[in-house]
């Protein structure tokens, strides 16, 4: 028998709700919750870590540019959900504070190709590392089969979203 997240057993066959939605999908859904709720508070302490003056929703965009490299913005504004304008604005105030810099694309003089600078390179990776600290701190008691596992289901979960 397998226990559920409230701690309850089944025995693998789905447990319809009252609403007609199966039990899993609601586990799913607050368990979701809860982590995306916890990462959004996460993301802006690590932006200010990162720089004090540090928007949150610009976190992403460094980590971006830092497992990536350099990239075209409009590159990233698709891949951050943008527009054009949001992305230039969030651009401009990235390099007011000295961490990344923007050069022409050689390939297309009307593009603009966008990448970390040394410090914003350094603060990032720094924040990155003590992040993941955190992480080997905090399962530590895990099986690193189990953790293996769940970023494993992560990604599976992350690849479907994005069809």
């Amino acid at each position: 028998m397998h226990e559920d997240a409230n701690g309850g057993g089944h025995r693998g066959e789905s447990e319809a709700s009252p609403t007609g939605v199966d039990q899993e999908y609601l586990s799913l859904e607050r368990e979701l919750t809860v982590l995306l709720r916890r990462a959004r508070a996460n993301q802006g302490e690590m932006a200010r870590q990162v720089h004090p003056d540090l928007e949150s929703a610009a976190y992403g965009l460094l980590v971006r540019l830092d497992e990536c490299g350099r990239q075209r913005a409009t590159e990233l504004a698709a891949y951050i959900g943008v527009g054009k304008a949001t992305m230039s604005r969030q651009l401009r105030a990235l390099e007011d504070l000295g961490l990344v810099a923007r050069e022409p694309d050689p390939a297309d003089g009307r593009a603009w190709l966008v990448q970390l600078t040394e410090e914003g390179r350094g603060r990032v990776q720094r924040v990155r590392e003590a992040r993941r600290g955190r992480y080997v701190s905090q399962l530590a008691h895990w099986d690193r089969r189990e953790v293996a596992e769940l970023a494993r289901l992560l990604h599976q979960l992350n690849r479907q979203m994005e069809k």
